[in-house]
């Protein structure tokens, strides 16, 4: 696989507005909720590919998805 080019988005200036408002534990808050979604959805494809996989094999390759490679733990 390719790796792909980092993309830089610009965000709308309303949107800028809305989150400097916002306390850093909201943002906080918000960052979470994100990073728990991603997880979901990462765990959805990895379930689909790979059905027989325990949830422990499951777990280590969200970490490893989620980390860009950082965390690799032994191939599951």
């Amino acid at each position: 696989m390719t790796p792909r080019r980092p993309v830089v988005e610009i965000m709308d200036d309303m949107m800028v507005d809305v989150l400097r408002k916002k306390t850093p534990a909201e943002r906080l808050k918000i960052a979470f909720g994100m990073w728990n979604t991603a997880r979901v959805i990462i765990r959805g494809a990895i379930t689909t590919q790979h059905p027989d996989w325990s949830e422990d094999q499951v777990n280590k390759e969200i970490a490893k998805r989620i980390s860009h490679g950082v965390v690799d733990h032994a191939p599951v």
